[in-house]
């Protein structure tokens, strides 16, 4: 578990960020983005079985709406993401589930600074899970997770216009994601995946 990748990629869009030529104000209530983003887990977990998932990989959809030129709202989507559980006391991976997080988020952009638009924001997010399964191997203890979380969301990014509505985008999210554990029906305890959200990507305002 370590941040290494993202502090490699916040230093690789800082150096070409910053080489970017000043562009005119773009305007439009709408802006569409597509990133890629890296989830970490915190994995936070009472329940004594040691449970984890992976970090991973995957893609982003979002949807701002500016009722200002500084105050908008974030609708973030993606696709069920499949996650890995595994479980250090047993010593193996002891199932899977897939997870659809979208979030709202309400966001303010600061203006004036040339090709540097930073944002803040702050929402709710919740998280459905799925098609969640556990191995044969721990199939005695009955285990089974809560299916709805939510949770706020808090956010810092910055946009670089490159023009024509067109812009690059970095993003840093923290998010309350997180699930009871049930043996046989009893509660055991939580695990939390509270992840960290850190993503790349293009964007259209139009």
């Amino acid at each position: 578990m370590t941040s290494t990748p993202i502090l490699v990629a916040l230093s690789a869009a800082a150096a070409l960020f910053t080489a970017l030529p000043a562009q005119a104000q773009d305007t439009g209530n709408w802006l569409v983005r597509a990133r890629a983003v890296h989830l970490e887990s915190a994995n936070k977990d009472n329940t004594g079985f040691g449970l984890t998932i992976n970090n991973k990989w995957l893609p982003e959809a979002d949807i701002s709406y500016f009722f200002t030129p500084n105050i908008a709202a974030e609708l973030v989507l993606t696709v069920p993401q499949k996650q890995t559980i595994h479980s250090s006391v047993v010593g193996a991976d002891i199932g899977s589930f897939k997870h659809l997080p979208p979030t709202l988020t309400a966001q303010y952009h600061f203006t004036g600074l040339g090709t540097v638009r930073p944002y803040l924001g702050a929402g709710v997010n919740y998280t459905r899970l799925s098609a969640v399964e556990f191995s044969p191997a721990v199939g005695a203890l009955g285990l089974s997770l809560k299916r709805d979380s939510w949770g706020l969301a808090l956010q810092a990014g910055v946009d670089f216009p490159i023009g024509g509505g067109w812009m690059l985008n970095a993003d840093l999210k923290k998010v309350q994601i997180g699930t009871t554990v049930y043996s046989k029906g009893a509660d055991v305890g939580s695990f939390k995946v509270d992840p960290l959200l850190f993503g790349l990507g293009i964007g259209k305002r139009f």
